[in-house]
């Protein structure tokens, strides 16, 4: 037995964690599936596991010799070397080996992945020619990624291109090639590390959350086998060989049986019926719960899908797409009563509707009049009562705190500095991860690989004379860093008096400390503007400072007008302030209010001054901005807020989704968690 082979830990011998091991042996059995996500904190026997599947799985017959992996026995799937050969009445040799495990590593470079020019051949012979990357190695193998929340977006991005179609396409450095990656694809991440982009998350077939064992006499059980196996692997290996060859010999019979195992028309309602009741998006779901509950009974083996299969699959399916279902329509169950008891408005209604079109809109435009005036007279009483008494003002203390999940920025391709926990973003320093190569020329950071790779196919036409590699100005590549910075997020809150309805400010208050103490954490700056009565200030100015937020926070009152031109014009002046501090920064401006601005900073309309302001916030590309409706949803909607956000180019929210704990949900989904 091989030395690598006796080193791994015994896939039967795992305790606890069925479910884990239930869903790598189904993918085992039919790669297809789409691969597996394991989320779950720190030793849950997450890596032991993926790495123990292997040993029991069949060998396979590959072309010995070949990159790819290719199986001798299907022409139409060889790679183009293994074809070319054939054509030439070449007998390919056949060797029979486990299946591999490919490790990604977590600084992999793109190149390193898909493959890249063959730079050793491309300067003996000046042509250019593929070398394979760890996609070929993964042919028909597994390929594992630890921690795959942490990795490249962009690196995800290509290996999860390549596993849906089976095949990878490289088009870089003058290369063009084309070749078979069909791999079992897992991937762990704990949860507490970052999040996986909902878009990436639906491309895994198949997630499952395992925890750590509760069962003190599991827990005393998985310590005894864990140091017997560190005593004597060979011996500790040898006593679980029969189970494991049983698991062999499961997992083959299995892929044996499943062109044979049928599932009905009723199987497959319940398939599409549970993926609608998750409210999942798109078919995805649909299918990959028909294939899983096949493998399932494969597996099992049963000839037909049960409805048992369907179920658990589902369970192993629906995890990672499951959503909210839509609000309830709202107010239909009240006008349906009202339409019963009013039958003789109806009458007046229908009466109406056989009025002639000139006379109906005559009414109408009159009724709009007398609701306008009215609305004016009731501004001016209120407007006058506020002015000659002294407005009243709460303090509403804040709300519970909780745990916030992580907030990363969007990345674009802006180069920039600095330190902290929280986004990935490209920086102008030569600190950081080198994730690929560029023609341009900005940072004086040499990428050395990348600059050979474009100089060696014109070796041969250069004059050497002396050196082993001639470099052009044309073949200079520079490399592209990428590091983790903080960010400065800078809240706008009305705290004028229509924030004190159903204490909304209670909740505003909260949320907004949870997501300060995870600012501490994540080294981000925090900032808050207030705005009411007369006038906007800087209650929170740019810190990371816990203790002062609280009590800031504690002691806002709420009441008065509404100066929202004065609130939004300050919080962009405290962004452009620290832009002059620090031009790397990336700040995210969020607008707490209904919109309803009814006092003026310059003497014209408040409204418009507040959309004037928009506008001017809207040409900064460096701003992103949220705007967070607190309007409530009735007969008379002014939509003030909603036509902000249009004119601040801002994502809208109304007032619905600001809860506790839901304000956090709504800047994840705006800085992709």
């Amino acid at each position: 037995m091989d030395w690598r082979q006796r080193e791994v830990y015994p896939f039967s011998a795992i305790v606890g964690q069925q479910k884990m091991a239930r869903a790598l042996i189904l993918n085992a059995i039919f790669p297809s599936l789409g691969g597996l996500l394991i989320r779950g904190e720190k030793g849950t026997a997450k890596s032991t596991a993926v790495r123990a599947l292997a040993a029991v799985l069949p060998e396979i017959e590959v072309v010995s010799g070949c990159p790819f992996n290719c199986d001798p026995h299907e022409y139409d799937r060889l790679c183009p070397g293994c074809k070319a050969r054939v054509k030439q009445s070449v007998d390919l040799p056949i060797a029979k080996r486990k299946i591999k495990v490919i490790d990604l590593p977590l600084g992999a470079t793109e190149d390193r992945v898909l493959g890249s020019l063959d730079l050793e051949y491309a300067v003996k012979e000046g042509k250019r020619r593929f070398t394979p990357g760890l996609l070929a190695s993964a042919h028909r193998g597994i390929l594992y990624i630890d921690e795959v929340n942490l990795l490249n977006d962009h690196i995800v991005d290509v290996i999860l291109d390549a596993a849906g179609m089976g095949m990878n396409f490289v088009e870089r450095e003058g290369v063009s090639y084309m070749h078979r990656a069909e791999f079992i694809l897992i991937g762990t991440m704990n949860p507490e590390e970052g999040e996986l982009r909902p878009q990436l998350l639906d491309r895994f077939g198949m997630c499952i959350q395992i925890e750590g064992i509760e069962n003190p006499d599991e827990r005393v059980r998985l310590i005894k086998l864990r140091e017997r196996f560190d005593k004597n692997s060979t011996e500790f290996i040898m006593a679980y060989q029969t189970r494991q060859n049983n698991l062999s010999q499961g997992i083959m019979r299995a892929k044996a049986r499943f062109s044979h195992v049928k599932i009905s028309d009723e199987m497959v309602q319940l398939c599409s019926k549970l993926a609608l009741d998750a409210f999942v998006a798109g078919h995805r779901a649909d299918i990959v719960i028909r294939k899983t509950a096949l493998t399932i009974a494969c597996y099992e083996g049963r000839d037909a899908v049960t409805e048992e299969d369907v179920n658990e699959a589902a369970d192993l399916v629906l995890l990672h797409r499951v959503r909210m279902p839509p609000p309830p329509p709202q107010h239909r169950h009240e006008e349906k009563e009202k339409s019963q008891e009013k039958s003789p408005q109806d009458e007046k209604e229908n009466e109406k509707q056989e009025e002639k079109p000139e006379t109906q809109n005559r009414r109408e435009g009159e009724v709009r009049e007398n609701q306008e005036e009215e609305q004016g007279r009731d501004k001016e009483e209120s407007e006058n009562s506020l002015s000659h008494s002294p407005i009243l003002e709460n303090v509403f203390p804040v709300g519970d705190t909780f745990k916030v999940r992580r907030i990363q920025m969007q990345r674009d391709r802006i180069l920039r500095k600095g330190s902290g926990r929280r986004s990935r973003t490209r920086t102008s320093s030569k600190a950081g991860r080198y994730i690929m190569s560029t023609m341009e020329r900005r940072t004086n950071d040499l990428a050395l690989d990348a600059t050979l790779r474009a100089a060696a196919p014109y070796q041969k036409q250069r004059s050497r004379q002396d050196v082993a590699i001639v470099i052009e100005e044309s073949d200079i590549r520079e490399k592209i860093r990428e590091k983790r910075i903080g960010n400065f997020i800078v809240f706008v809150v009305d705290a004028s008096g229509s924030m004190g309805a159903g204490k909304r400010m209670i909740e505003t208050k909260g949320a907004i400390l949870s997501l300060l103490l995870d600012a501490y954490q994540k080294r981000d700056k925090v900032a808050m503007v207030a705005f009411k009565a007369d006038r906007a200030e800087v209650l929170l100015p740019p810190t990371s400072s816990i203790e002062l937020a609280h009590k800031l926070l504690e002691e806002l009152p709420t009441g008065g007008k509404t100066p929202l031109c004065h609130g939004i014009s300050l919080g962009y002046q405290v962004i452009q302030s620290y832009f002059r501090k620090d031009p790397h920064i990336y700040p995210l401006l969020i607008l707490i209010s209904d919109g309803k601005a009814n006092m003026s900073q310059y003497g014209g309309k408040p409204v418009s001054e507040a959309m004037e302001v928009a506008e001017e916030i809207k040409n900064d590309n460096r701003v992103n901005t949220v705007v967070v409706d607190v309007e409530k949803s009735g007969m008379i909607s002014f939509g003030l807020a909603h036509q902000l956000s249009l004119q601040m180019g801002a994502r809208y929210f109304r007032i619905g989704d600001l809860k506790s704990d839901t304000l956090v949900e709504i800047l994840r989904e705006d800085l992709l968690i």
